[in-house]
C-alpha cells in the first residue's frame, strides 16, 4: 500500500479507540438484559426498546401503523438528506483532490458487532473530498482486510455501504428525494432523514424494511422521475417493457448523477473557522501527493430539506444524468425506433405521434402567403408584446430558485458573487453550475419556439 499522509493517521488514532470503546461498553452493559428479554429486542443507553417502539426509534413511519403519525411528515423539512462534516474526526484541515473522480459504492457485509469494520467505514467515507486519495490518509495495517483489498487496488473514489436485503443504504440517495404522498402511494415506510456518505446505522434500520423495499423503491422513483423525461405521456400510456420505463427504473443508473448533484451542493458549504490557504500534502516518505492539497474542512448539514429542495435536486439529477449527452442520446434513439408493442392500450401524445408517422397521417396546416415591402422593419409594439410573452414561457420552465438566478441578473445584478451572496450561497460555485444548466435550457426551448 502506498505511503500515508504525514501527521493524520497518528493524530486520528485516538478518537478511533474512543469511538470503539463507547460501543463495546454500550453492549457489554446491555449483554445481561440481552439473554433476559431475548435477542430481538433492540438495545440503547436508556435500556431495550420493544419492537412495537423501534420504528419510532428508527425515525420511521409505517403506512397503516397505529403509531401516531409523526409530525415531521407533513413539516417544510421532509424529506431530508444530511451529511456529517469531516471536522468531527479529523479537525478542521484535511486532504482534499483537486480533480476527484466519480464515487462508486461498494457493498461490504456488515454485522452489527463488527466494531472496527463500522469505526474504519465512517472514517473512510466521512473524507468525500479527498475522493480517490482515501487511501493515503490511513496506515497499510489500519483497515480491515474487507477494505485493505479495495484500497489496494489503486486510487479510486469509493463509498462503501452495508450489503443488506432491503439495499435501502445503496440507493438512500434515490429514495429521500421522494415526497411524502409518492412514498405512501407505493407502500414504502417514511424515513425521516438520511445520511450521505453512509456513516453508521447498519442492521437496525435495514431490518426494519421489508424485502420488497427495492422493487417498490423502483417503482416509486419511476413514477417521480418520469415526467421529466417524457412530459405530457403519462407511464401508464407504455407497456413495462418500454424502454424507457427500463430506464427509470434501472436504479444503478441514476445512482451516479444523483451523487454528482449531492457533492456539487456540499462544495458550496463553507469552511469550520477563518478558511487557509491550500498546501502540499506530505506523506511519511517524505514525498508529496499529487493531485491533492490540505485544505480547511467543510460544515456538514442539511444536503435539502423539503419538497421544493427535493424536486430541484430531482430536476439537477436528471440534468447531470444528460451533461454529456448520454440522456438525451438513449431518448432519442427510443423514440425514434420505437413500435406497436412499446403502448399500453391508453392514448399518449408519444402514441399519437407515432401513429402519425406509422400511418402517414398528416396534419392539417392552412398556409397563407403575406406580401412583404421593401422597406426598412421597424420595432412594434408587437415584438415588445411577443418577446416578453416567449420569455415568461420558459421562466416557468425553471424551478424556483434558477427563476431567482435570472430575476437577479435581470436587475441589474450582474456579479456572479453578489447573486451568491443575495441567495444565501457560500461562493459562486452553485450559482455558475444553475447558469451553466440555465443556457442548456434556453438553447433547447429557443430553438423549438
Amino acid at each position: 500500500m502506498a505511503a500515508s499522509v504525514a501527521g493524520l493517521s497518528s493524530s486520528r488514532r485516538g478518537i478511533r479507540l474512543d469511538m470503539v470503546k463507547n460501543i463495546q461498553a454500550r453492549w457489554n452493559d446491555s449483554e445481561g438484559d440481552c439473554r433476559e428479554i431475548g435477542m430481538s429486542t433492540t438495545m440503547t443507553d436508556e435500556g431495550p426498546i420493544a419492537d412495537a417502539d423501534l420504528d419510532e426509534f428508527l425515525g420511521i413511519y409505517r403506512p397503516g401503523s397505529t403509531q401516531p403519525r409523526p409530525e415531521w411528515i407533513d413539516s417544510d423539512d421532509f424529506p431530508r438528506m444530511s451529511n456529517l462534516s469531516a471536522a468531527f474526526i479529523y479537525g478542521d484541515v484535511m486532504v482534499k483532490a483537486e480533480e476527484p473522480t466519480r464515487a462508486e459504492y461498494v457493498t461490504v457485509p456488515m454485522r452489527h458487532r463488527q466494531v472496527e469494520l463500522q469505526v474504519a467505514i465512517a472514517e473512510w467515507n466521512i473524507l468525500w473530498e479527498t475522493a480517490q486519495f482515501r487511501r493515503y490518509v490511513f496506515d497499510p495495517d489500519e483497515l480491515p482486510k474487507e477494505m485493505t483489498k479495495v484500497a489496494a487496488l489503486g486510487d479510486s473514489n469509493v463509498v462503501f455501504v452495508p450489503r443488506t436485503q432491503s439495499r435501502y443504504f445503496e440507493y438512500a440517495p434515490l429514495y429521500h428525494p421522494l415526497p411524502h404522498a409518492t412514498v405512501e402511494r407505493f407502500g414504502l415506510p417514511m424515513v425521516r432523514s438520511g445520511m450521505w456518505p453512509f456513516i453508521s446505522g447498519t442492521e437496525m434500520r435495514s431490518n426494519a424494511l421489508s424485502a420488497d423495499f427495492p422493487a417498490r423503491s423502483e417503482a416509486a422513483w419511476d413514477s417521480h422521475i418520469w415526467r421529466h423525461l417524457m412530459p405530457g405521456s403519462p407511464a401508464s400510456g407504455f407497456t413495462k417493457d418500454d424502454p424507457i420505463r427500463l430506464l427509470t427504473h434501472n436504479l444503478d443508473f441514476w445512482l451516479p448523477p444523483v451523487t454528482d448533484v449531492m457533492q456539487d451542493i456540499l462544495t458550496s458549504f463553507p469552511v469550520v473557522g477563518d478558511p487557509i490557504e491550500p498546501k502540499p500534502v506530505p506523506l511519511e516518505d517524505g514525498s508529496v501527493l499529487e493531485g491533492a492539497v490540505l485544505m480547511s474542512t467543510r460544515v456538514g448539514s442539511d444536503i435539502w430539506a423539503g419538497e421544493v429542495d427535493a424536486a430541484e435536486v430531482t430536476a439537477w439529477t436528471v440534468d447531470q444524468a444528460d451533461a454529456d449527452g448520454r440522456l438525451r442520446g438513449i431518448l432519442d434513439a427510443v423514440r425514434s425506433n420505437r413500435i406497436e408493442d412499446d403502448f399500453s392500450d391508453r392514448w399518449t401524445f408519444a402514441r399519437e405521434d407515432f401513429e402519425r408517422k406509422l400511418y402517414r397521417k398528416r396534419s392539417k396546416v392552412k398556409v397563407t402567403f403575406v406580401e412583404l415591402t421593401g422597406t426598412i422593419p421597424v420595432q412594434s409594439p408587437e415584438s415588445d408584446v411577443i418577446g416578453q410573452t416567449v420569455t415568461s414561457d420558459f421562466l416557468a420552465l425553471l424551478n424556483e430558485r434558477d427563476r431567482e438566478v435570472v430575476v437577479l441578473l435581470n436587475s441589474g445584478h450582474t456579479s456572479l458573487t453578489e447573486v451568491a451572496e443575495i441567495m444565501g450561497y457560500a461562493n459562486h460555485s452553485a450559482v455558475s453550475k444553475r447558469l451553466a444548466r440555465i443556457r442548456r435550457q434556453a438553447e433547447h426551448f429557443f430553438e423549438m419556439n
